[in-house]
């Protein structure tokens, strides 16, 4: 087993914390990439991996991709990530969540936890209970920004969505487009109605196939396997699950000319940035499209915006796709390649 700085997605990360609760069985990592533009923000990941490495893996990745989602957001915190390891021997108690919390606070505030995979908005009000650094919590009265980060995100992606198909299709609206949607959880399920209400024609996919069947059923569209609804004929696909989909195999089955979702690290490696440049795919980085939960969650956290701000900042997010779009066609480089030298230099790293 490879020590931990020579995985290959540790990227001079500024600290990697293991942490292990004796009492709850708590077990889990918390990754902080950069905090060059302030605390490092990201969500907390509850999810079971087949190997505990797997998770270190991901909490390397994500992090890294907090790091360049918040600086190319214009956010002033930098990029955090953490993942529980779930297992069959705990559960999520109120005594589990506070050793959690317990661990956040430790950190005395480089690190400001959120809601992702795994994760509700009941959890982090637990967690809240025993640290500040906590962000994602019930919107109250006045209508502040923060709550349930998901319909934020899905708002950026859906006119992320809308920017690509007038990138690469040309077309003005969603009407009569084929979308083929990855995952149709809290992200792609909203992503899905807004697409529908716009007219535009449905494939969609997930691994709770009753979610999916029932959403298919509301909204007149189809469903087909995870398995399969990368390779179908569509104008746009849309991963919205989890990562690393994007593959040298996956690629190379993709008959749509559009590449734009919400889950997280779509490449698995930084080639496939380029497989999909040198097929012609307009490609949306994901760290910029899918935004908007943490626009959201940080101006809840620094309290500078109520929910008007928080979607005026979410309506920057295809003007941002836009730029690396044409600097990618100006350059001939990848867009992937693009927005990473833009997040870079955003964080002192270029």
């Amino acid at each position: 087993m490879p020590a931990l700085w020579d995985l290959p997605d540790f990227d001079d990360h500024e600290a990697v914390h293991g942490f292990f609760d004796r009492a709850t069985g708590l077990t889990g990592v918390i990754a902080i990439h950069s905090t060059h533009l302030g605390p490092a923000a990201g969500g907390v990941r509850y999810w079971k991996y087949a190997d505990k490495q797997l998770g270190v893996i991901d909490a390397l990745r994500l992090s890294r991709g907090m790091s360049y989602k918040n600086a190319m957001a214009g956010l002033p915190m930098g990029g955090g990530k953490a993942v529980i390891l779930a297992d069959a021997r705990t559960e999520k108690t109120p005594e589990y969540l506070a050793a959690y919390g317990r661990e956040v606070e430790s950190l005395g505030g480089r690190y400001v936890t959120a809601e992702d995979v795994g994760m509700s908005v009941a959890d982090l009000v637990e967690i809240s209970r025993h640290t500040r650094y906590v962000s994602g919590l019930p919107v109250d009265a006045r209508g502040e920004a923060g709550g349930d980060p998901g319909p934020f995100t899905a708002l950026g992606v859906y006119l992320g969505v809308l920017a690509a198909i007038k990138q690469g299709l040309g077309r003005d609206s969603a009407k009569g487009v084929h979308v083929a949607i990855q995952g149709v959880g809290s992200v792609g399920g909203h992503l899905a109605r807004r697409l529908a209400a716009d007219g535009a024609r449905l494939t969609l996919a997930d691994i709770h196939e009753d979610r999916c069947s029932a959403l298919a059923k509301e909204l007149g569209a189809s469903s087909v396997s995870t398995g399969e609804i990368l390779s179908i004929a569509a104008d746009v696909v849309s991963p919205n699950a989890l990562g690393a989909v994007l593959t040298e195999h996956s690629i190379a089955q993709i008959k749509a000319p559009v590449v734009a979702g919400g889950a997280n690290n779509q490449l698995a490696t930084p080639a496939d940035g380029q497989r999909l440049h040198d097929r012609g795919i307009v490609f949306a980085p994901d760290y910029v499209i899918n935004a908007g939960g943490i626009i959201s969650v940080a101006l809840e956290y620094l309290d500078r915006g109520n929910r008007d701000e928080v979607e005026r900042r979410i309506g920057e997010i295809p003007g941002r796709l836009r730029d690396i779009w044409e600097a990618s066609k100006a350059d001939g480089a990848p867009a992937a390649d693009v927005a990473d030298r833009m997040a870079q230099a955003k964080i002192g790293r270029g």
